[in-house]
């Protein structure tokens, strides 16, 4: 064995200069926009812009109340998404927190601790168990030095170090000791590449974000041309340029959903806390509805499709077997035994397996944990099932020999005895005595078709403590086998389908072994009949041959590098799959940002992944993807249905500017701008906002994603043609009524106006109470799915109810829009809107149905069957 490492390092003046020319031993955070900036921004998007525009030409015409209105939207809006904004993706920054504060080096030949930020290439670090290390360095000496490497290799075992090898900043050592001398730091290490690699490309942008961009847009020049229409008919009219003008700004602000934007912000944001519910965490808002268009998952294995809870579920030895049902790390459970010295020949398999193993299980609050290694665990919990005292083995033992991938053994000393665990083809190979070797491999075979893990155990008397690894593992006697599984969680292969039948590709992208991941994927349903298996190395050079290999799915990728889950990511989106990503340390953290969805684990993830996540699944469990799915299906229908339900409102708004430009300025107008802006704003919003929250549809996973167009055909024909309309007929209808109640429409005066203008706004407002009703679904009558499903609909409805007759009944208010509390009658005459609304509404969906039943039966039969939904 090797001593004390006898090198002198640098000296303080060669660390100081180097200091001063490298600069501190840090990774540099990211370029972000400034916080003013980002406010800025949120002032000046597309949307807001029309805004301030519509603003400013209110308040050129004489409207100031319009121009605060407007502005306080827009204000609001933006400092709504500069605080989501300020709880962006902060991985870079978090991943200078993968560095330890003290470290250990060399300097004149004299240990001395300094700060992490002031090592320097050439500095030599003594390394010690619980050492994290500090930058990138070759290894000078290692005495059974094993290194944590899961957070930048995805590799779940310890791995050996030895001398000369290359060890990098952010791993930490769990066993041995050694030293190490520094070539990179900071920004040249390994761990600055990854923080590159993350912040490289933007985020790219969401389905919901591209959507809303095209309907902003599109409902921003119908806004301008038809109010720039209505000018010039004022124009031609012979109106006064100013009074055209003041018209054509209320035409526009009629046609701009001015709540839109808080309206997807609130239901983003109920469809997160349905998410948190459901154990999904979400933390940027347009994640909801981005993980409901996904088409493509690619899952790691452990802890997310199993449980990363290793169990000893079979034992063989030439004597005898045994055999256990019970899962878990209880140290309880039957055994089944088999062969006349089975339990004896078992018993020895435990003991000697146990011997060389570190962790353990213990007990907390009534349940079973795993202390260190869970393979280690799951053996110490079958030695006490079979009466062993563990803790004393491990008093016992003298000396280790870690566990090494290049050998795929360990072994420790113990009582007198060398006691080895390991790989089957490397553990006999060190075996003099054994049984017959085909007999082995054929045992061997049959649990891997298991997808068990299997480990063989041998031993041998040993006086002293070798002086090697190759001597304490030779001359060996082999004793057994034993058979482990890391079972998978019970709802995984359910969740599998829900994502086939939901038409969403599932891979498996893994860090693991091959052979393990192939057998888990197969256990689990994961790999269909046509899945391939592969690994990181062995993927097409081409970006367009990698996504035809992986885009059907049921593929199973394994030894992948952090470049090569970033790749896939980026192919699979090239190709145009909406890809959700998971993952749990700094490996993932490129491909966690680059894809459309990144998903971190909230049990075993590392902070630095996390902070790279959109979504973070708190329980760990693949099944809570699924089910954040489904929620995001259900949220982008719901902006849809508040969609259908404010264009319902737009075309009652703008039909009064329609009908006095029709009748060359005769006919009284019977909505004036700043009612149009109360109806959008205090009635609309909260009604709009529980129609966002409601509950997910059944079956909404049968059939590919529902994302497409925000403004598709059905939301452009009921909203057009058939809710619209029959709102604006009905407040028309109320509007001349009551003014024919005072005498002629010609003669009508100011105050007859007002009060058919009150009776106007009610029968607007009492319609789109039906209508909010109505567009619970574009298939099905309320009264067929439900009155009463969505909770929050009739509390938002009379609270902008409320809100209305305030508006109506105060008289600053009342004044200050320029209208007048109708009489009882006219109020009556006000809610024929509401079945008059649902009349149509029913005679719409009934029409639909019978075009849809005409038309299966004129096609033939369709290839693959999708789910009506409510929506």
């Amino acid at each position: 064995m090797e001593g004390r490492t006898t090198v002198r390092g640098l000296t303080r003046e060669q660390a100081g200069e180097r200091l001063r020319i490298d600069g501190p031993n840090v990774i540099p955070p990211p370029r972000r926009p400034s916080p003013v900036r980002r406010l800025v921004g949120g002032l000046t998007h597309f949307f807001a812009l029309m805004l301030w525009v519509a603003a400013v030409l209110a308040l050129l015409a004489g409207m100031p109340q319009l121009t605060i209105a407007v502005v306080a939207v827009i204000v609001l809006n933006a400092i709504f998404a500069f605080v989501q904004e300020a709880r962006a993706d902060r991985a870079a920054e978090r991943l200078s927190a993968m560095l330890p504060a003290r470290v250990t080096v060399i300097r004149d030949g004299v240990r001395t601790d300094i700060d992490a930020t002031e090592v320097v290439e050439g500095d030599a670090i003594a390394l010690e168990s619980g050492d994290r290390i500090p930058a990138d360095a070759t290894v000078t000496r290692a005495l059974a030095l094993f290194l944590d490497t899961s957070m930048l290799t995805g590799e779940s075992r310890p791995v050996s170090v030895q001398a000369a090898d290359r060890v990098y900043a952010g791993t930490f050592v769990v066993e041995g000791e050694g030293d190490c001398v520094v070539d990179a730091t900071g920004v040249r290490t390994r761990l600055a590449e990854i923080s590159r690699l993350a912040t490289a490309a933007p985020k790219p942008p969401t389905p919901l974000a591209l959507e809303l961009r095209r309907v902003v847009r599109l409902i921003a020049i119908i806004a301008v041309a038809v109010g720039a229409l209505f000018f010039a008919i004022s124009a031609m009219l012979g109106n006064p340029l100013s009074e055209g003008f003041i018209f054509a700004v209320g035409v526009t602000v009629a046609l701009v959903p001015e709540a839109l934007l808080p309206t997807v912000t609130l239901t983003l944001a109920w469809g997160a806390e349905q998410m948190a519910k459901r154990k999904v965490l979400v933390r940027h808002l347009e994640a909801v509805e981005t993980l409901g268009s996904t088409t493509c998952i690619c899952t790691d294995k452990t802890g997310t499709l199993t449980r990363n809870e290793m169990t000893v579920v079979r034992a063989w030895t030439e004597h005898g077997s045994a055999a256990s049902d019970s899962l878990g790390y209880a140290p309880q459970g039957d055994l089944t035994f088999a062969g006349d010295h089975a339990e004896a020949s078992v018993r020895e398999v435990a003991r000697v397996a146990a011997a060389c193993s570190d962790g353990y299980v213990f007990e907390r609050d009534g349940q079973w944990h795993a202390h260190g290694d869970p393979m280690e665990a799951a053996i110490d919990a079958f030695a006490r099932k079979l009466g062993i005292d563990t803790g004393a083995l491990r008093a016992g033992v003298d000396g280790r020999f870690p566990f090494d991938p290049r050998r795929r053994r360990m072994s420790a000393y113990v009582h007198g005895a060398v006691a080895v665990k390991g790989a089957t083809d490397s553990l006999l190979g060190c075996c003099t005595q054994s049984p017959s070797p085909d007999e082995i491999h054929a045992v061997c075979d049959a649990w891997a078709a298991q997808g068990l893990r299997v480990l063989a155990v041998a031993e041998r008397p040993a006086a002293r403590l070798p002086a090697s690894d190759a001597e304490a593992e030779r001359d060996l006697a082999f004793v057994g086998l034993l058979g482990l599984q890391d079972p998978p969680r019970g709802d995984v292969r359910a969740s599998l389908d829900a994502c086939r039948a939901a038409g969403i590709a599932v891979i498996m992208v893994t860090g693991d072994h091959p052979a393990t991941a192939q057998a888990i994927a197969d256990q689990v349903g994961l790999r269909e009949p046509a899945g391939i298996v592969t690994t990181g190395a062995e993927l097409p050079r081409g970006d367009a041959e990698l996504a035809a290999l992986l885009g059907p799915g049921g593929a199973v990728v394994a030894r992948v590098t952090p470049e090569d889950k970033l790749r896939i990511a980026q192919c699979l989106r090239a190709a145009g799959h909406v890809v959700a990503m998971t993952g749990d340390g700094v490996n993932d953290v490129p491909a966690l940002h680059a894809s459309n969805i990144g998903i971190s684990m909230g049990e075993s993830g590392t902070d630095v992944a996390r902070e790279a996540a959109d979504l973070v699944l708190l329980d760990d469990h693949f099944a809570s993807i699924v089910a954040g799915i489904e929620q995001g299906r259900a949220t982008f229908v719901n902006i849809r249905r508040f969609l259908t339900y404010h264009l319902t409102d737009n075309v009652a708004e703008l039909t009064p500017f329609v009908v006095w430009a029709l009748t060359g300025g005769a006919f009284p107008l019977a909505l004036g701008v700043l009612q149009i802006l109360a109806l959008d704003i205090g009635t609309d919003t909260l009604t709009a906002v529980a129609l966002g929250a409601e509950p997910p549809a059944r079956h909404l996973l049968n059939g590919p994603p529902v994302a497409g167009r925000l403004l598709n055909g059905t939301v452009l024909r009921r909203a057009f043609g058939v809710l619209g309309p029959t709102e604006s007929l009905v407040s028309m209808a109320v509007f001349v009524a009551v003014l024919l109640a005072f005498g002629p429409i010609t003669a009508a005066t100011p105050s007859a106006i007002a009060v058919a203008s009150g009776a106007a706004f009610l029968t607007v407002v009492l319609g789109q109470m039906a209508n909010a009703w109505a567009c619970r679904s574009s298939t099905r009558s309320p009264w067929s799915i439900g009155w009463w499903g969505n909770r929050l609909l009739l509390p938002a409805a009379l609270a902008g109810l409320a809100f209305s007759v305030a508006m109506l009944v105060v008289p600053v208010f009342a004044h200050a829009m320029g209208q007048q509390a109708p009489p009882a009658w006219a109020w009556a005459l006000a809610a024929l809107a509401m079945p008059a609304v649902l009349a149509m509404d029913a005679f719409d969906k009934w029409l639909s149905r019978r075009r849809r039943r005409a038309g299966v039966l004129a096609s033939p039969p369709p290839t693959r069957r999708f789910h009506a939904s409510r929506e």
